[in-house]
């Protein structure tokens, strides 16, 4: 029965010659008893099937109502109306679901996008969402293809884990310990051995100290994963649970791994740009008709598809840390005294800096190195040569416009005894990390990763402006709904 059916993007790419097709879907409207608007979620684009005045039963013409599921079987013939280049001439007609109209919230209409996600559930089934999800699906693809084209290993890294990659703390806990009576040792503190992992565990923040151990031993490796930040941020750019992509190479430096990171975000471009062209157009016409509501200087310079060809098209410029704070130190925004947050030596990049680096300055994706090592993780490499109250590491972190930071890595400290110096300054518990450290005992090697968070690619694709719009069912401060 439905093994027969033909996908709507299929049959709309056909030549009509009065061929019999099965297609089934949901009724986005119903016109005059006669014209029905079928999609099927394989494009937005709807097929329009014509049923015969008087040839169908009135009790199953007044099912068909929005959002109900048909199976149409009929002929294929050329289109006589507008807007449309073949339809299906109806032949037979079977109601697979029901739909009560009137409770149905998605009606024929333009809805808010904070609306759609009070509605999650159903959002997928507007052509704003189709397209967004289908994107993310092509983004998802292209990046196992890019990595098994270059030889990398998937590596599966744990969702549960005891170790903090970050030394951040913002993790979320896991326990199978009762919170309305807690087992305590005699310092008052929770007793996990009676825990089912007999110690205190959490969801990951990264896969990244795993995926080390990974590339010590294949070269080069890559993790495509869910992680979780238990980080009270309720911005358009923060999510609890997001999904990263995280690559770990021996063998390569700080260079390397700019090349890397630069030739896979061009590369996850030209993919969707080959495939997902008809979804995208779709995302530039909305961009385009929303900012027609801002005030001109709110307006991006370049359309979706103009500046994702643009960054296709284009080298990243690459400047250090000190170069970066040098420019916002003599920008006319500092001069004016238009950034929120001030700006020295020794500050962590807020993202109306970035943007300013990137939107403003040089108008392009921008790579920047050599952060100061106080602001940047245990693990990564320190810079020779440094002055002591300016120690730089080998990080880099690529800017995007419109959402700033998009890519950030580093060459891995691979020298045992400075990884130590450094843990030890941090209060990084060594022995927790045993593991880790064997690494650089047991044939170190200098190696890289970098870690691209998949939600605000797909949002720099999409042009979407908030990253609860580009997964399926977003985590955020109090919100857990689906």
């Amino acid at each position: 029965m439905f093994n027969k059916r033909v996908k709507i993007k299929e049959v709309l790419q056909l030549e009509p010659a009065a061929q019999q097709l099965t297609v089934m879907g949901w009724v986005r409207t119903f016109r005059n008893n006669q014209f029905v608007a079928l999609n099927d979620g394989s494009t937005n684009h709807n097929l329009q099937v014509v049923l015969e005045l008087g040839a169908f039963d009135e009790d199953l013409l007044r099912r068909i109502t929005t959002s109900a599921s048909l199976k149409v079987t009929g002929t294929l013939l050329p289109s006589l109306g507008k807007g449309q280049r073949v339809e299906l001439k109806a032949t037979a007609v079977e109601i697979l679901g029901d739909s009560d109209a009137e409770k149905y919230p998605l009606q024929p209409k333009k809805h808010s996008l904070e609306f759609l996600r009070e509605i999650a559930h159903l959002r997928f089934r507007t052509n704003t969402f189709g397209s967004v999800f289908r994107v993310r699906h092509a983004l998802a693809f292209a990046i196992h293809r890019f990595f098994n084209e270059k030889g990398f290993v998937y590596l599966h890294t744990p969702v549960i884990t005891a170790s903090d990659a970050e030394g951040a703390g913002e993790m979320f806990k896991v326990t199978t310990l009762p919170f309305d009576n807690t087992p305590r040792d005699e310092n008052g503190q929770v007793n996990f051995k009676e825990d089912f992992f007999g110690r205190a565990t959490n969801l990951t923040v990264s896969g990244q100290l795993e995926g080390e151990l990974g590339a010590t031993a294949f070269g080069e490796i890559y993790t495509f994963g869910p992680t979780f930040r238990a980080e009270n941020s309720n911005t358009a750019r923060h999510l609890a649970e997001f999904w990263m992509i995280e690559p770990e190479m021996a063998f390569y430096d700080l260079e390397d791994n700019m090349n890397l990171a630069e030739e896979f975000i061009q590369y996850l471009i030209r993919y969707v740009l080959e495939h997902n062209r008809e979804d995208l157009d779709f995302l530039a016409q909305r961009l385009a008709d929303e900012e027609k509501q801002l005030p001109q200087d709110k307006r991006s310079e370049m359309g979706l598809i103009e500046k994702l060809e643009f960054v296709l098209n284009n080298r990243f410029e690459r400047i250090t840390y000190t170069e970066a704070i040098d420019i916002l130190l003599q920008s006319p925004a500092y001069k004016k005294k238009k950034f929120q947050y001030d700006v020295q030596w020794g500050i962590d990049l807020q993202s109306e800096h970035e943007r300013y680096l990137v939107e403003k300055h040089f108008k392009k994706p921008v790579i920047v190195t050599n952060y100061p090592a106080a602001i940047k993780a245990f693990y990564m490499r320190q810079d020779d040569g440094c002055a002591p109250d300016r120690q730089t590491v080998s990080a880099m972190d690529i800017l995007a416009p419109g959402i700033g930071e998009i890519v950030g890595g580093s060459q891995r400290e691979e020298r045992l005894h400075k990884l130590e110096q450094r843990m030890q300054e941090m209060h990084v518990p060594a022995g927790e990390l045993w593991w880790y450290l064997d690494t650089r005992r047991f044939g170190t090697v200098p190696h890289a990763g970098f870690g691209l968070g998949f939600e605000r690619m797909v949002q720099f694709v999409t042009g979407m402006g908030n990253i609860r719009d580009v997964i399926a069912f977003p985590r955020t401060p109090k919100n857990c709904e689906f």
